[in-house]
């Protein structure tokens, strides 16, 4: 293998970019020709490639976002679009495909590789950490302690008012985010896909904490369950207590990595290209126990993403 290229696809994560880094020098140094694709998939198709070398990649490690820039891509979804991805990859003499993304990103990753033997690896770059191969994904840690951060603040004010804050994070199909955001900031609630809910467990809670004198009530709340601002006004209609919605949105999604995701991101990044050299495709990138792995990516597909309960009922006790 002398040509391999890296793309990132989805949305964005911090992190992307240290992978970027360990790709692209990794590479240099096994004597490899980097290629950058711009735009995720749509980039392969549209030809928004460049070769990359060190300085490409010089002083980019603590920045969030992707310099290669990210897009989701209905063309390559479709049979004609990959062909057409898999003609620009060999005109550019791509061998070797470094991924970095989520579920999606990987999903065409394996097309490429089963409908045209494109070897492929994949790196999970979400911040939703909804990949249960790997216990961490690239960006999760990031996006925790931007919650965390924005949760320290709001409980400032609502301790102030004597109000609750209902605090709104992403995470449609799996909670991570609120479920390790809300412990370590201390939820008195946290509201999660994975785990039931009880609307008149929560109020009466809310009622019972107030007249043992406590001065707010913060509650985590993942969009997968429902709106800040409903729960709010209900909480607030039932219990008398003025309730305030806060949406963190895409705030979420960005700042300077934190150090465990650069080292993460860094790792992952260099095994990658290990991996191509090695010969091996259709695999994704992980870490377990602390040891950085690699499984088939179908494989990876399929595992179903199982919520933490014992870290979900720790936080229920110790948030009393």
């Amino acid at each position: 293998m002398r040509t391999i290229g890296v793309l990132t696809s989805g949305g964005d994560a911090p992190g992307m970019n240290a992978a970027i880094r360990a790709v692209v020098r990794t590479g240099l140094n096994k004597g490899l020709k980097v290629m950058g694709i711009q735009r995720g998939y749509n980039g392969i198709i549209n030809g928004e490639i460049f070769e990359m070398d060190s300085s490409s990649v010089s002083d980019i490690i603590h920045r969030g976002g992707t310099i290669l820039r990210t897009a989701r891509s209905e063309e390559f979804r479709t049979e004609e679009g990959r062909k057409k991805a898999y003609n620009v990859l060999k005109v550019f003499g791509i061998e070797g495909l470094v991924v970095i993304g989520g579920d999606g990103s990987f999903t065409g990753a394996m097309k490429l590789a089963n409908e045209f033997g494109v070897k492929v690896v994949g790196i999970p770059g979400t911040i939703d950490n909804d990949l249960a191969y790997t216990d961490y994904t690239i960006g999760f840690d990031t996006a925790v302690n931007t919650v965390l951060d924005a949760i320290n603040k709001l409980r400032d004010t609502s301790t102030s008012h004597e109000r609750v804050s209902v605090v709104e994070v992403m995470g449609r199909h799996c909670g991570d985010i609120a479920l390790y955001a809300g412990l370590a900031g201390g939820a008195e609630s946290i509201i999660i896909p994975e785990q039931p809910f009880d609307f008149d467990e929560l109020c009466r809670n809310i009622i019972q904490s107030k007249a043992r004198g406590k001065m707010h009530n913060l509650i985590v709340l993942a969009e997968g369950v429902g709106g800040a601002e409903e729960l709010a006004r209900r909480i607030e209609e039932i219990t008398g207590i003025e309730a305030r919605a806060t949406k963190l949105g895409h705030i979420q999604r960005g700042g300077s990595p934190t150090a465990f995701d650069r080292i993460l991101a860094s790792k992952m990044g260099a095994r990658a290209v290990e991996l191509l050299l090695e010969g091996k495709s259709k695999r994704a990138v992980g870490i377990k126990d602390g040891k950085i792995i690699d499984v088939d990516i179908e494989e990876a597909l399929s595992m179903k993403k199982e919520s933490d309960s014992y870290m979900y009922e720790l936080s229920k006790i110790i948030s009393m």
